[in-house]
């Protein structure tokens, strides 16, 4: 695990590959901080919020619970379900860390994101081998980030009380269009017909389950359904 190759072994060396997504983080923790502190949350209530849950899609979806006064056990039970993808997240990423201490393993797992998921995987996609260091300062650089753009957010709250002033609401649409790209490439360049494949199984089965299930069990059941196609055609 120490013997990597150069670029992706330091912590300074994570923190750099972060770098493209914090404008991301910056704008979508902004919004979600504006989003808070209009449902009446104080900075540190947001902050406080960012630190312990972690998740920006979350984060907005409490809020807007929080608006219509939504029950505690209710904004617990949706937040457990539109995070529950994170767990497959960890998954498939677990192999490639089976040699590392169970803690240090933990604190990966519990710091991961979609956004540096997909930096994550994009380096492993091009068999580049990253090290705990180089993971942690990739993860701890996005999580402080999140938390500072938060309670700016928070702060100027008081001055935009609508996020979409400044075209924040699309912010999350763009950096998962950016993540999308970065990881789909590779694939269809090597792998065409599997990876075209599977995002036909995704897309159709997603854009079916939506009309029977939550978008959040959709996603979930979409995307387990990727990966028994590409376990099955992984050889072909």
């Amino acid at each position: 695990m120490e013997d990597v190759s150069v670029g992706y072994r330091t912590f300074r060396e994570g923190v750099k590959a972060c770098l493209p997504t914090v404008l991301g983080y910056v704008g979508i923790g902004i919004a979600a901080g504006v989003v808070g502190k209009g449902v009446g949350l104080s900075v540190l209530e947001i902050m406080a919020m960012s630190v312990l849950i972690y998740a920006g899609s979350a984060q907005f979806i409490i809020c807007g619970m929080l608006a219509i006064q939504a029950p505690i056990v209710a904004i617990i039970a949706t937040t457990f379900l539109v995070n529950l993808r994170h767990f497959l997240m960890s998954m498939s990423v677990a192999g490639y860390f089976k040699n590392v201490p169970l803690l240090k393993s933990i604190g990966i797992g519990t710091l991961l994101t979609d956004e540096s998921y997909g930096v994550l995987v994009t380096a492993l996609n091009n068999q580049h081998k990253v090290s705990v260091a180089w993971t942690n300062g990739l993860n701890i650089t996005a999580y402080l980030t999140w938390i500072l753009a938060t309670g700016v957010g928070g702060i100027l709250g008081n001055f935009l009380p609508n996020p979409e002033m400044l075209g924040m609401d699309f912010a999350l649409t763009g950096m998962f269009l950016g993540l999308f790209v970065l990881q789909a490439d590779l694939p269809i360049r090597k792998r065409t017909k599997q990876t075209i494949l599977l995002l036909i199984v995704v897309c159709s089965s997603l854009f079916i389950l939506m009309k029977f299930v939550s978008a959040e069990l959709a996603v979930i059941i979409a995307t387990l359904l990727g990966c028994l196609v590409g376990t099955v055609t992984q050889n072909e």
